[in-house]
């Protein structure tokens, strides 16, 4: 791979290429992105989506939002600090074509802040709970109607394949979706594979999948102009990763590191005593023990630490990227630039005592088993009448609980799986509370 080709300002339907020396310096293509994002109004559900704590009544508790745009200012550092560095190590791509460090943490930043857009209310068991219900719950009777591949996007429905169908999918008079840069859709894709064969390889990149089948055609147009490299043959789409994932990928890393961690303290779930145990080794280089010692209130000491820790991670980071920068472009980098961190071991420290102060916390579980029931009931009341619908045998009722649905998601003249994909994406794009709100709704229990 090509830094020229992965920084790709191409948008879907451009017919000429977008040059980067004749972009205007006070937008830029990648700028733009960014502004795309934060407007639409899938970004603006991840104020109300459970981050750790569902319907969390607590106000410092981190929301997918808040995460989201945390994860986009890291990001944004590694990817200024990592284009400072590239440009140096490849001068024609800002002596010929005019790329600055900034458009490298302007891709990043974006990417980044979309990281989530994809996924469901409560938390990653709410991708649980939709690939549940049609694996082993009542949706099971679909299987028989879906290809293998169409049937394994469902039951292992995936918040990052769901982020790239909202970021592209075409809307009536709406081309493209959100028409971002292709660098940037590029950076977003943590793994460039469809659904099946599932975790070939050890390779991160394999862990998941990055797209559904309805969205094959517009990931291979985007990998084929972004040069990305094809590591298996046949009809199986799968591609090593653009570069600037492993940034993006670090800026996710990073903040629910530390800033779960942070939270679990905050909330009384992790002792203050742990703080600096904990997190030590990351802030002992750049701490000022006077300044630490000043500080009066918990949640200044914890914000200090907190913002020492994610800078120096962010640095390892960097210089991790940057020492192995030929494999990445070459597709053969298999970990997280994390697992090679300095300081992985005190990273799995703070991610086992969030895993099992807070992640495990009563309040964390019982919520998320309430999410399961929520989830499989409205699936199954949308599923069944947009089923019924197609079939032409819809009831009275079955009309009316779809004109509840979005009238995006009420189209029935698709295949079963377009409809029944509908039918998750709409439930994934239902904040915590909207989700609740819903179930009450359709169940009776609130007029």
């Amino acid at each position: 791979m090509n830094w020229e080709q992965l920084l790709s300002l191409r948008r879907k339907g451009d017919v000429n290429k977008r040059i980067r020396n004749e972009q205007n310096e006070t937008r830029l293509g990648f700028d733009v992105d960014y502004d795309r994002i934060i407007f639409s109004a899938a970004f603006r559900s991840l104020q109300d989506k459970t981050q750790v704590i569902p319907l969390s009544k607590t106000d410092f508790v981190h929301t997918r939002l808040t995460h989201s745009l945390e994860v986009s200012v890291v990001g944004r550092s590694l990817g200024r600090l990592a284009g400072q560095k590239i440009l140096e190590r490849h001068p024609h791509l800002k002596e010929i074509h005019g790329y600055k460090f900034n458009d490298f943490g302007a891709i990043v930043a974006a990417a980044a802040l979309a990281h989530d857009i994809g996924n469901p209310p409560f938390g990653h068991s709410g991708e649980k709970a939709i690939g549940e219900y049609f694996k082993n719950g009542k949706g099971a009777v679909f299987r028989e109607h879906l290809t293998p591949k169409e049937y394994q996007d469902i039951i292992d429905f995936e918040g990052n394949a769901n982020g790239f169908k909202l970021l592209t999918q075409d809307r009536a008079g709406v081309s493209g979706g959100l028409r971002l840069s292709y660098a940037t859709l590029g950076a977003f894709m943590k793994y460039p594979k469809e659904s099946l064969p599932k975790r070939p390889t050890k390779h991160i990149s394999d862990k998941k999948f990055g797209f559904f089948q309805s969205e094959k055609a517009a990931f291979a147009d985007i990998a084929q102009d972004l040069g990305l490299i094809r590591t298996r043959t046949g009809e199986d789409l799968t591609f090593a990763r653009h570069p600037l994932t492993y940034l993006v990928e670090a800026a996710d890393d990073i903040c629910y590191t530390i800033i779960d961690f942070e939270d679990g303290i905050n909330l009384g779930l992790i002792s203050e005593d742990y703080a600096l145990e904990y997190l030590i080794k990351l802030v002992k280089d750049s701490i000022n023990t006077k300044k630490y010692n000043t500080l009066a209130y918990r949640e200044d000491r914890i914000s200090y630490l907190r913002a020492l820790a994610i800078n120096t991670l962010i640095q390892d980071a960097v210089s991790i990227f940057m020492d192995n920068e030929e494999n990445i472009l070459n597709g053969t980098f298999e970990v997280s630039l994390l697992d090679k961190s300095k300081y992985d071991a005190q990273v799995r420290d703070i991610i086992s005592l969030s895993v099992e102060r807070v992640y495990k916390a009563n309040e964390v579980i019982e919520k998320e088993i309430a999410g399961y029931k929520i989830i499989a009931d409205i699936l199954e009341v949308y599923t069944d009448a947009l089923v019924q619908k197609k079939h032409n045998t819809a009831t009275n009722y079955h009309h009316l609980i779809l004109q509840t649905l979005p009238e995006f998601y009420r189209r029935t003249d698709l295949s079963l799986y377009e409809i029944l994909l509908n039918a998750c994406c709409f439930v994934a794009s239902l904040s915590d509370s909207s989700a609740v709100h819903i179930h009450n709704k359709i169940t009776g229990k609130q007029l």
